[in-house]
């Protein structure tokens, strides 16, 4: 029978599962993450836009029962001047849509978006039409930008009739088009950042122990400027004298804060694709002493205590730690495949592929690990 490699992703995180002599602070060899790519600025923030318009110059495949696009025209007709019950109109070449968009931080009166369109009522398709000018509202109801433009779908529908009958061929969904800078911004969201003393710097993950080392680490730069509040939260003062000079400005303190490194705690976590054999594990994830038999397969995970003696008048301690191995033999004269100092999942996986194991083999190994408690990690399995 033909066996299937297994795939093992080992994370090289750093070394946070093992014992450290401070939680709050992370090994300084690590080359750490930007403060930038784990959190944000509280208040600095992207805003929705939505809003309802039509599209016109359809060619039949507007709207059919042309209810909801009667009205519409005819509010549109009597904003130009021209007064026209709905009920007398007839359209056939128009479509109701909604109309989204995201106003991103900071944008200013004539700063163009992207938007999007989608069809509202039973129109076949939107390709060749035009947005009628139509305002965006925010979630205060208040309109933040007018949207207008022709319509890119980026596929098509053709219908052709021959010997009697129809065929139709449609290429991508053509009832949601987009029209890139399609909206003007004519309201501007303010902001308190450039008059707050202080900002709140807001984990995307919350998690104690990646807050603390983000607040020492901000603090390392400006000293006692950095508090974490909560999981969630950390409050940073800017410092008075840095904000007043030219050349460190607000911005460039920001900046400068988005750029600070640190190492953010990482839960131990195993994920398991069934489907495809693959495990992503961290490698530094511990087992704990276990013996299990799987098969032809017997693994043995111990753990010894190993005594490190200080040299003579050296006024050191002597500690007491933990040395690991782990063993993996099959029942056929039991041969000795691994033996390590450290008792990892990464060298548990490494030494079960090198026998190559089936991935759903080693999938139920691992399962067996965390039942018994030897695992102490998250399982994940997809």
């Amino acid at each position: 029978m033909r066996r299937i490699p297994l795939v093992v992703l080992m994370l090289m995180m750093s070394p946070l599962m093992a014992a450290e002599p401070s939680p709050a602070k992370a090994p300084a060899q690590a080359p750490g993450i930007r403060i930038k790519d784990l959190a944000e600025i509280l208040g600095v923030r992207e805003n929705q836009l939505v809003g309802q318009g039509i599209v016109v110059g359809l060619e039949g495949t507007g709207d059919k029962t042309g209810l909801l696009a009667a009205q519409e025209l005819s509010n549109v007709l009597s904003r130009l001047g021209v007064n026209i019950p709905a009920a007398a109109l007839k359209p056939k070449n128009i479509a109701v849509v909604a109309i989204t968009a995201t106003l991103p931080p900071f944008s200013r009166k004539g700063s163009k978006l992207d938007i999007q369109v989608s069809s509202l009522s039973d129109a076949s398709s939107l390709q060749g039409g035009v947005l009628l000018q139509a305002p965006l509202q925010g979630a205060d109801g208040r309109v933040y930008a007018v949207a207008q433009g022709a319509v890119s779908i980026g596929g098509f529908n053709v219908n052709s009739g021959g010997g009697g009958g129809t065929a139709s061929i449609q290429k991508n969904h053509t009832l949601v088009g987009r029209i890139p800078n399609g909206a003007l911004v004519e309201r501007e969201v303010h902001t308190e950042f450039e008059t707050l003393g202080s900002v709140k710097i807001i984990l995307r993950k919350p998690d104690f122990t990646t807050a603390q080392r983000m607040s020492v680490a901000i603090n390392e730069r400006w000293p006692g400027s950095a508090k974490a509040i909560d999981p969630h939260t950390i409050e940073f003062t800017i410092p008075e004298e840095d904000s007043q000079k030219p050349e460190t400005s607000r911005m460039a303190v920001v900046s400068e804060l988005e750029s600070i490194r640190f190492v953010p705690d990482v839960r131990a976590r195993v994920v398991i694709n069934e489907r495809t054999g693959t495990i992503v594990a961290g490698a530094e994830v511990r087992l704990l002493p276990t013996v299990l038999s799987h098969g032809n397969l017997y693994i043995t995970i111990k753990n010894s205590p190993l005594i490190s003696q200080p040299a003579p008048l050296s006024q050191g301690q002597t500690v007491v730690a933990q040395e690991g191995s782990a063993a993996v033999s099959e029942e056929e004269g039991r041969a000795l495949v691994l033996q390590t100092k450290d008792a990892t999942l990464g060298e548990l996986a490494a030494a079960l592929n090198s026998l190559k194991v089936k991935p759903r083999d080693i999938i139920s190994i691992f399962q067996a690990l965390k039942e018994a408690g030897a695992l102490s990690a998250e399982l994940l399995i997809l």
